[in-house]
């Protein structure tokens, strides 16, 4: 303890290092969510400040909105806040009990009759949206938004009965894939680096690996960027790279690539740090301020993605 009882206080990354760089970006620009997830993942802070940020976006139906998602903005709760909340709350070790209980209700009352979510519940219409995300009035199920929300839950334990269906939704839409874009890869790896059934997780990833490495959605060798195509509709620069895939060690997506292609690729990701300390958005930017507030999540993403393979952020 400090003198007269105080808290000790949090111990400060090397001058100039990548983590004290984003340190200054993440003070100067985040929301207060972020600023107290930073503080809590690289700063010994509590998470009890990161449950109270949090609860700021949740809605009396179970759901979250208030732009939590920051390309998706208004009050309104919609499946992506939803699934960057149980996120965050997995991330601080709080994805459980009566409030996820309500976060299913949630899910179950928005899902179509096949147990899947939509990418955009209709409810958005009247609010501002990137334009990337179209709002329709029956939405379909979608990999896309089902597959991280039904990893997270299982990665947590959680047991409920809209997870069944979603977890056959999720199976079904993985093990079809025929044709994908790198999204829904990722959307893909989420469902199965922790879906219970792990045999099965590892037949499927490795199909998906295969097709991943034949359609070329992931660069592996950054320095001839320029040669790679982009998924069609994303924007110019929107590529992606194997630590998108594995942003851990741990994940079934590792497997698809060699530690040479992994090492550039993580060296690519810690050079993209810019002068202010943050790292791009590199999706399409529609709105100033949804790009402000993404910056922050992406920063912390990036910096969770070098520790967790290794790399020393400061």
């Amino acid at each position: 303890m400090a003198e007269n009882g105080a808290s000790p206080l949090p111990p400060t990354p090397p001058a100039h290092s990548p983590l004290f760089r984003a340190e200054h970006f993440v003070w100067l620009t985040a929301r207060v969510l972020e600023q107290r997830l930073f503080a809590h993942l690289f700063l010994n802070g509590g998470a009890d400040p990161v449950d109270t940020a949090l609860d700021a976006y949740r809605n009396e139906d179970g759901g979250y909105g208030h732009a939590l998602e920051p390309d998706l903005r208004g009050p309104v709760s919609q499946p992506l806040h939803t699934a960057h909340a149980l996120q965050v709350l997995d991330s601080i070790g709080r994805c459980g009990g009566q409030r996820v209980e309500r976060v299913c209700r949630y899910l179950t009352s928005v899902s179509t009759p096949e147990g899947a979510l939509p990418a955009i519940h209709p409810g958005q219409r009247g609010y501002p949206a990137a334009p990337f995300l179209p709002i329709v009035d029956d939405p379909p199920g979608d990999l896309l938004a089902t597959g991280p929300v039904v990893g997270t839950l299982h990665r947590n334990e959680v047991w409920h009965a809209w997870l069944f269906r979603a977890t056959e939704f999720c199976w079904r839409a993985v093990e079809a894939l025929e044709k994908s874009h790198p999204y829904e890869v990722e959307a893909a790896v989420a469902f199965l680096d922790s879906v219970p059934d792990r045999a099965r997780a590892e037949v499927a990833a490795d199909r998906l690996g295969r097709l991943v490495r034949e359609q070329r959605l992931a660069v592996l060798d950054p320095d001839r960027l320029a040669d790679h195509p982009v998924a069609p509709g994303y924007a110019p620069e929107e590529h992606h790279f194997p630590h998108d895939f594995a942003r851990s060690p741990r994940s079934l997506a590792r497997a698809w690539f060699t530690d040479d292609e992994m090492a550039r690729s993580l060296d690519f990701l810690a050079a993209e740090q810019q002068e202010d300390g943050g790292w791009p958005v590199r999706w399409r930017r529609w709105a100033p301020g949804a790009v402000l507030e993404a910056r922050p999540i992406v920063t912390i993403r990036a910096l969770r993605t070098l520790r967790a393979h290794g790399r020393v952020i400061g």
